[in-house]
């Protein structure tokens, strides 16, 4: 390294945001994820032992996904490269390889290729990895915040496995920001520094599990607060909330975050939860959903886990679709929380989705069976001749409205495909339907 690099690497350095200065370097400094690295645990086992196998990092930003790289990097004696899949692309995936062989070759040292953000590779750059991993030239670490059996190639998934990562819990969070407060030599530990417990436990809740965030929140308001006439910087509330972007829910519409909470507004209703029904629609609405996205998603939750449990709600749902396409947002909003609240707090009966998808496996999978002759379309001439419709029996032309006659294929007779539950306007029909058939038995 030159003179000029060696300045330029050191000026970096120095001016480095806190939450890079204090990126751990070895296992023991490492905060958070004991599920896989407590002692112990299997990652705490590969890292000691130096048996590192091909992997992705999956988890949220800030919970340490490259600092775990890292650490392999600092405690391997295999060779360790590391590109990121935003800068680079084939030819520097070639480049790595060549140099994997040769030291393979010469050195009988293996590889770790480390690429950050692994998910933005296209299915050619990852296609040109997958020989060297399957081979062994190269391990392969990847880091990505995208859900990998989504974003990578079966093919190469299939070598790797798979470590998720959590959002750092508050414990996590509040010795991340002690550990930045008291650090001399990478930290602010040479400020003196006043922060209020108000203002910490704040900046715990805004970083949502985010370490990195965190810190360079903090650095931000020991930095920006003067000191005080006995040369103390105080950092409270109102500083650290000048410090920080206002809250904005983690989502994107094409992320797990999307899925997952879709998944958890529909959980919601079907759990007759109001409350978290409302939170998971907040959330969708404040990130800026499609609200017809949400509405079509209430419209089939009304014939899927509603049903005849309460014929209304699927009324409901329409209206409220064509409320909101009608008046847009933000009044919108009102129209879907009425409709999601309907819904939450309607009795529930899946017997209409499960009564099709049976008839479906039926259908796919079993011999079709004939229409009964007397069920056949009697209206054209000819068709007499043929014995279709001859013998059936007119229901309104009995008391009631219903004689008992066959309906299915032969074949299939007996079959039960709709089952009424006991909930709601479905225990009516289930009565209902119980005293017709008894009654004609």
């Amino acid at each position: 390294m030159d003179l000029f690099t060696y300045n330029m690497e050191n000026n970096l350095k120095k001016n480095a945001p806190l939450a890079d200065r204090m990126r751990p370097e070895n296992l023991s400094e490492f905060v958070g994820q004991k599920h896989i690295l407590g002692e112990g645990k299997f990652l705490y086992r590969a890292i000691k032992a130096d048996r590192i196998n091909s992997m992705i990092f999956y988890g949220p930003p800030g919970t340490g996904k490259t600092t775990l790289a890292m650490i392999i990097a600092n405690s391997t004696n295999m060779n360790f490269e590391k590109i990121s899949a935003v800068t680079s692309g084939i030819k520097e995936i070639r480049e790595v390889i060549s140099k994997a062989e040769e030291n393979l070759k010469l050195y009988n040292r293996r590889t770790i290729l480390f690429i950050d953000e692994i998910h933005r590779f296209n299915k050619a750059q990852q296609d040109a990895l997958l020989p060297y991993v399957e081979r062994g030239i190269i391990i392969l670490i990847g880091a990505t915040t995208e859900n990998p059996y989504f974003e990578v190639n079966k093919a190469l998934l299939s070598r790797m496995m798979v470590i998720p990562l959590k959002l750092l819990s508050r414990e996590d969070l509040y010795q991340i920001i002690q550990n930045g407060l008291k650090n001399k030599e990478k930290g602010l530990g040479n400020y003196n520094i006043n922060i209020s417990q108000e203002a910490i436990d704040y900046l715990i809740t805004i970083s949502e599990g985010d370490g990195r965030l965190a810190l360079n929140a903090l650095e931000i308001g020991v930095l920006s607060t003067p000191k005080d006439n006995e040369g103390i910087i105080n950092i409270d509330l109102d500083t650290i909330k000048e410090c920080i972007l206002v809250k904005s829910a983690k989502y994107d519409k094409g992320s797990d975050e999307h899925y997952d909470t879709i998944s958890a507004f529909i959980k919601s209703m079907r759990g007759s939860d109001p409350d978290a029904t409302l939170y998971w629609l907040a959330k969708m609405i404040n990130a800026g959903e499609d609200p017809k996205f949400i509405a079509r998603r209430i419209i089939i939750f009304a014939s899927e886990d509603i049903g005849n449990a309460d014929p209304n709600a699927l009324n409901i749902a329409v209206s409220a679709f064509n409320a909101v396409n009608v008046i847009g947002m933000p009044e919108g909003r009102i129209v879907l929380a009425q409709a999601a609240l309907y819904m939450a707090c309607a009795p529930k009966s899946n017997a209409a989705y499960k009564g099709i998808e049976k008839a479906l496996y039926d259908i796919k999978n079993k011999p079709i069976g004939q229409v009964p002759n007397h069920l056949k379309d009697a209206s054209y001439n000819g068709a007499s001749s043929l014995g279709h419709g001859k013998g059936y029996k007119y229901p309104h032309d009995y008391k009631g409205g219903y004689v008992k006659q066959q309906y299915l294929p032969e074949e299939f007779e007996g079959v039960k495909y709709y089952e009424p539950t006991e909930n709601g306007y479905e225990k009516e029909i289930k009565e209902y339907l119980t005293k017709l058939f008894d009654k004609n038995s």
